[in-house]
Parts: C-alpha cells; sequence; structure tokens
C-alpha cells in the first residue's frame, strides 16, 4: 500500500521506534502544510518506544489507540481527530500532551493510564469525552478546556495536582468516586449541565473559586481531607451542596436561588456570602447516603463531625438559616439583617471564662451563659492574654478591627430578637444578660447614670436573670432585718394601755391610750433571745407581702419596717422574673 497523505492506515500491534514513527508520519505529510494526515487510523495494542509526536497531525476517520504503549514522550499537540479517538487501557509511561486537540467525536480514554504528567490545555471535546477510570500518576491539566456533551470521569484516579481552571462543561459532568491525592483546581470553571461529585475522595483540598454552576442541582457528596475552597462560586439554580472536609471557605460565594448546605466535620466562613434566596447551613448527623463512613474517619479522623461557622460577617442573614451549627468562634459583625436569622437545633455559642479569677485584689467568677465570640474580643483587649480560662482574643486580629462594646450590645439586641421571635424566650435571656453587660462596660455610648443604675440591676439580680442572686439578697436583707429589729426596733416590754374615764351625771366618757414604745432597756445579750427573734421574723416576713404585723416597734423599728417593705418585695419580684425568664415558652 502506498503511503499518501490521507490515507487510511492499520498498524495494530507495530512496535515503532522513534526513527520509523517518524518516517511514516514524514511519509503522510502533506507537502503544503507539513501536517501528517490520516484517514483510519488504527494502532490499537502498538508499543511506540521513545518519543512519538503526532503533533498537529488530522485524523479525517476514526483514530484507534486502544490499549497502545507510549514509552518515551506522547505528543498530540494540536492534533485534529474527525472521527472518535479511543485511548481505551492505552499506556503513557512519560509524558503525555494533548493541548489544544480538537476531538470532533467520542474521545474514550477510560482505563488509561499516565505515569507522568499530561496535559489537555484548550483541548476541544465536541462530543462526548470519557476517562472513567483512568489512572494520572503525575500532575494533569485540562486548563481552559472545553467539554461540549458528556465529559465523565468515573472513577479516575488523580495522584498528583488535577487543574481544571477554566474549563467548560456544556454538558453532563461526571465525577462519581473519583480519587484526588493532590490538589484539585476548579477555579474559574463553568459547568453548564448537572455537576456529580458523588463520592469522590479528596485527599488534600479541593478549589472552585469563582467556578459557576447555572443548572447544578447538587454538589457531592464527597469527602475532602483540607479545604474546600468555594470563594467568589455562582450557583444560579437550587442546589443541594454535601460535603464532609476540614474546612469549607464561601467567602463572597452567589447564591442566586434556594440551597441546602449540608456539612460533616467542617469549618466554614460564609464572609461576605450573597444569598439571594434562603440558604439553610445544617449538621449532617450520619454519613452521606454515597459516601463511605470508613473513608470519611480515615481522612478526617482528628475531627468533630459537627459544623462549626466562623464568620457571617457582611452577610444579609434575612436568608440565612443555621441548624445545629457551632457557633463558638462565629463572627457576626458586619451582618445584615441579624434580628431575622434563623438559628435551629441544637446552636453552640462561646461559654463564658471558667474558674475563679482575681480582679485586683477580688476574687471573681463568671456566671455561665451563651457568649458571641466578639464579646471575648471585646474583653480580652483588657485582660491577660496568656491565661487560656480568660476571654479568647480573636487570633491574628488586625489593628483596629476589635468590636467596641456598644457594638456588640447591638449584636446582642439584633440576636435575641432573632431567638424570641422563634419562641426560645430562655435562650434569648443570655443575649439580654450579654446586651447589658455590654452596655454597663461601655464608657462612650452609655451615660455614667445609666451604667451606675445597670450595675446595681446587675449586683441585685443579674439583670433580673439570676434568680439565685436575686433570693440572696432577699435572704440576706431579711437577716439584717430581723437583727436590727432585735437590736433597735422591738422595744423592751410591750406598752400597757391605760383607761381614763370622765363621769357628768348619769354619762361617763372613757379613753384609751398607749404609750410610745420607745423605752429600751437591758444589754444586747439580753435583746437577742429567741423570743424576741420569732416577732422580728413575723413582722420581716409581713414586710415581704406588703403587709403590717402589728408589732409595736420603736421609732427606728418603724423606719427599719418601711424600708424592708419596699426593698424585699422588689428583690422577690426580680427573683420571680429572673425564673419566669428561664421557663417561658
Amino acid at each position: 500500500m502506498r503511503l499518501v497523505p490521507g490515507v487510511d492506515i492499520d498498524h495494530r500491534g507495530t512496535p515503532f521506534t522513534e526513527d520509523l514513527l517518524r518516517q511514516l508520519l514524514r511519509a503522510l505529510s502533506d507537502p503544503s502544510t507539513g501536517k501528517p494526515q490520516m484517514g483510519t487510523a488504527k494502532f490499537s495494542g502498538a508499543r511506540f518506544t521513545g518519543n512519538a509526536e503526532f503533533d498537529k497531525a488530522q485524523f479525517s476517520g476514526d483514530a484507534e489507540f486502544d490499549e497502545a504503549q507510549f514509552t518515551g514522550y506522547a505528543v498530540f499537540h494540536g492534533a485534529q481527530f474527525s472521527g472518535n479517538a479511543q485511548f481505551h487501557r492505552t499506556q503513557f509511561s512519560d509524558y503525555a500532551g494533548f493541548r489544544m486537540v480538537q476531538f470532533s467525536g467520542y474521545a474514550e480514554f477510560g482505563g488509561a493510564q499516565f505515569h507522568d504528567n499530561a496535559e489537555f490545555d484548550e483541548a476541544h471535546f465536541p462530543g462526548n469525552a470519557g476517562f472513567d477510570g483512568a489512572q494520572f500518576s503525575g500532575h494533569i491539566r485540562f486548563g481552559s478546556a472545553r467539554f461540549s456533551g458528556y465529559a465523565g470521569f468515573d472513577g479516575a484516579q488523580f495522584s498528583g495536582g488535577a487543574v481544571f481552571g477554566e474549563a467548560q462543561f456544556s454538558g453532563r459532568a461526571r465525577f462519581r468516586r473519583a480519587r484526588f491525592s493532590g490538589y484539585a483546581g476548579f477555579d474559574e470553571a463553568r459547568f453548564y449541565g448537572e455537576t456529580e461529585f458523588g463520592g469522590a475522595q479528596f485527599a488534600s483540598s479541593a478549589g472552585f473559586g469563582r467556578a459557576r454552576f447555572v443548572v447544578a442541582s447538587e454538589l457531592g457528596p464527597f469527602v475532602c481531607a483540607g479545604v474546600v475552597d468555594l470563594s467568589r462560586a455562582v450557583f444560579e439554580d437550587p442546589v443541594t451542596l454535601e460535603i464532609a472536609a476540614r474546612k469549607v471557605l464561601c467567602k463572597r460565594t452567589r447564591w442566586e436561588s434556594t440551597a441546602t448546605v449540608r456539612l460533616r466535620y467542617a469549618t466554614a466562613d460564609f464572609e461576605d456570602a450573597v444569598l439571594s434566596a434562603p440558604v439553610a447551613v445544617t449538621a449532617h448527623p450520619t454519613c452521606f447516603a454515597t459516601g463511605d463512613d470508613a473513608v470519611e474517619k480515615s481522612l478526617l479522623s482528628d475531627g468533630c463531625d459537627g459544623v462549626r461557622v466562623t464568620s457571617v460577617q457582611g452577610v444579609d442573614a434575612a436568608h440565612l438559616v443555621l441548624i445545629d451549627a457551632d457557633l463558638t468562634d462565629c463572627l457576626f459583625f458586619g451582618a445584615f439583617h441579624l434580628d431575622q436569622i434563623h438559628l435551629e437545633g441544637h446552636t453552640v455559642f462561646a461559654p463564658t471564662p471558667t474558674g475563679w479569677h482575681r480582679r485586683g485584689i477580688r476574687p471573681t467568677r463568671w456566671t455561665r451563659r451563651r457568649t458571641l465570640a466578639e464579646e471575648h474580643h471585646c474583653r480580652a483587649a483588657t485582660t491577660a492574654p496568656d491565661d487560656p480560662r480568660q476571654w479568647r482574643p480573636r487570633p491574628h486580629l488586625a489593628p483596629g478591627s476589635t468590636p467596641k462594646p456598644q457594638d456588640v450590645a447591638a449584636l446582642y439586641r439584633q440576636l435575641r430578637k432573632a431567638l424570641e421571635d422563634g419562641k426560645n424566650e430562655p435562650g434569648a435571656a443570655d443575649f439580654y444578660y450579654g446586651e447589658c453587660e455590654m452596655r454597663r462596660h461601655d464608657r462612650t455610648a452609655t451615660p455614667k447614670g445609666e451604667r451606675r443604675i445597670l450595675w446595681g440591676y446587675w449586683l441585685l439580680s443579674g439583670y433580673g436573670l439570676r434568680a439565685s442572686r436575686a433570693f440572696t439578697w432577699l435572704f440576706a436583707a431579711m437577716s439584717l432585718t430581723v437583727l436590727l429589729l432585735m437590736g433597735v426596733g422591738l422595744p423592751t416590754h410591750d406598752p400597757d394601755p391605760a383607761t381614763t374615764g370622765t363621769l357628768h351625771g348619769n354619762q361617763i366618757s372613757l379613753s384609751t391610750s398607749t404609750p410610745d414604745p420607745a423605752a429600751l432597756h437591758g444589754t444586747w445579750s439580753q435583746r437577742m433571745t429567741w423570743a424576741r427573734a420569732e416577732q422580728a421574723t413575723r413582722a420581716a416576713v409581713n414586710s415581704v407581702i406588703f403587709r403590717s404585723s402589728g408589732q409595736n416597734l420603736t421609732s427606728a423599728g418603724t423606719y427599719i419596717e418601711m424600708v424592708s417593705r419596699l426593698l424585699e418585695p422588689t428583690l422577690i419580684a426580680l427573683g420571680a422574673l429572673a425564673i419566669r425568664g428561664r421557663i417561658k415558652r
């Protein structure tokens, strides 16, 4: 058979040396263009020793390289496959280059093995492209590649880095059960069809920065041992994301429709995310349906399977729903419409410092309550940062970014309203406490007189939220009242009434008078008796319920009773208010 440009060739099972292949391609080259031209080319089972250079080759028919072996470079840069291109189970021992290749028909690379780096940058796949089960041992690049039809990478294994930056997937893109051992980059990729990553595993990190998902209804479930970066990505249609990862970045991510983000093991950052419709972020309690619990535990063994949200700054919280989220380190400062955020399920906030601490010469202990990370950062500026039991400063805090007390008070106020609107009155109580605390410590926006009132409110009853404190003060006030009445309030003896009468003819007029019980006799030990204690206790108890005991009192005792009838009912009311705040629904 004479070798001329465009002729069909059949070299199945043929061993090619580098020189022999060069002679073949030279014979098939068009004299006017210098490009090798072939019709149907059959190289199935062929073995290419040395470099195989098919640069700018043109295959007008089908090209078959099934189970072929390339021991050196395999270079197809700029080649054109007008028919189907079949590289099923082909082995590339060295570099494989397919930059700017045009695959007009079906491109089949299923089961192919790339033992070194491979490049498909700017390759165009107008038809379907199959890389199912392919193995990429080196770095693989599909930068700016265009997949107009179906793109299948099911079960593919990427041992090195995999870059799909700026790639376009016009049809369905499938990466189900794919394995990425190195970094997987889909930055600025465009997915115009359904996108499937179910069961995929990322041993390193996965980047989807600035990617656009046009009609994708789901992303995942997949497992990532590192960071899943969705920053500046755009989701145009309703979508469900199911991700088990160490960290998920959604900075400036845009959801133009409703979305459900189900996470496991993840620390999520939603700073400046744009929510045009409701977006629910929830902790998935069990392994995802198509996932493998053993794989999750092997890749994420040292983490908790819950979800920790670290920031919603700059987010319109009216569309945000957080379910079973850990908000211990979450930053709310800068978010919009926080009073409309939805917090559901078991939501965890940062606790107050534990144990006893010294403030000057006074030992102090913080009562247990839920706090915001911003309060920790605000208070940490005035406490010792080296004590792990104290208020926690923000790591790597930028200068001037520490929120002020009035800012934190506003955050507490808005979140309190959100919980109250959700009928979670007991949960809102801690935020009311935090709001009052920030107002009490605010020396710029809160007047001095108001701070003193708040200080008294805090001291007597913990802003009407600490029943034990109010009842402790009530017991102390009643005890003091009893002691004062025993000491100076009760007369030594009750005065005897004296009755006098005047006779006018056959009429008599009588009048009874009781002397002022002001006489006090005897020492203090004589006044401190059980009988006087019983009388004083009866008078103090009656004062609590606004009743007069009817007990004869000295002038000092009368004033003591007046003060107790004003103070003690107030304390019992504060205690009742605190109990109501904890049990109200």
